[in-house]
């Protein structure tokens, strides 16, 4: 059997339990969206030039919501763990990248259309500018996967849903926060200007605020950082999984 035939199944599978429990999918997407259309006069204002609040408020909201959406991420392993089925997939013929792969595809497809919804909404509604949707594209690709890999670690180190819930609610508004996505840089005090680069929130906006300006480089620097911190959660994740660490029965 060859890889592909053994990852198909798996997400067929996941896809089905998304369609079978559509509210969180449903509930991260309808949010943003009505946040951003009460929100982006709000920024115009505050900021005194119409493009630069609307980019603010379209790409932060955009970054935060996907932050929230690591519990998407979340749900799809732990679920797997609370029905004690995860050791069941460790001992098929599949491999550890195959099972990542077969729980991620749905996962970024989930990110990508909730990320489309935002950046349609700013660009046909609210004005959003973009000089360039290929390196826009490209940036939220690798912001979801980043996403998804950083979920993945989450799930697969805490020890029940509600540490999980914890982590990603506080982690999110904290790196949201802290990355300049919910309030611009300039307006934040000295001390969160200066840690501002350690989170990933902040090369996210760096990278998609760039490629909404149509500067390639900089995007594709800021998207080697988030690659970085991918590589490094999906490690995690992957290292976890196949040394059998899934199986701690959920509390």
């Amino acid at each position: 059997m060859s890889p592909l035939e053994r990852t198909l199944p798996l997400v067929v599978n996941n896809f089905t339990l998304f369609g079978r429990d559509p509210g969180p999918l449903i509930g991260r997407v309808t949010q943003p969206v009505l946040l951003v259309l009460l929100i982006q006069p709000l920024f115009v204002a505050a900021m005194g030039d119409r493009a630069r609040g609307t980019t603010q408020v379209v790409l932060g909201y955009l970054v935060m919501f996907s932050l929230l959406g690591m519990s998407i991420v979340g749900a799809s392993i732990l679920t797997e763990r609370r029905w004690n089925t995860l050791d069941r997939l460790r001992a098929t013929p599949a491999g550890v990248h195959e099972l990542l792969v077969g729980k991620a595809i749905p996962v970024i497809a989930f990110l990508l259309l909730q990320q489309a919804i935002l950046i349609t909404l700013g660009a046909t509604v609210l004005g959003l500018r973009i000089a360039s949707p290929g390196l826009l594209l490209f940036a939220n690709v690798v912001w979801a996967i980043t996403i998804l890999c950083l979920g993945a670690a989450i799930a697969m180190t805490v020890k029940s849903m509600a540490q999980f819930s914890a982590v990603v609610d506080i982690g999110s508004t904290v790196i949201a926060g802290l990355s300049g996505a919910l309030v611009p840089l300039s307006a934040m005090p000295d001390w969160a200007r200066a840690i501002a680069p350690v989170w990933p929130g902040y090369w996210a906006m760096e990278a998609l605020r760039s490629a909404t300006d149509g500067d390639g480089k900089a995007t594709l620097a800021a998207s080697a950082i988030l690659l970085a911190f991918a590589a490094v959660a999906a490690v995690v994740a992957a290292v976890r999984l196949r040394n059998g660490w899934g199986r701690n029965t959920l509390l």
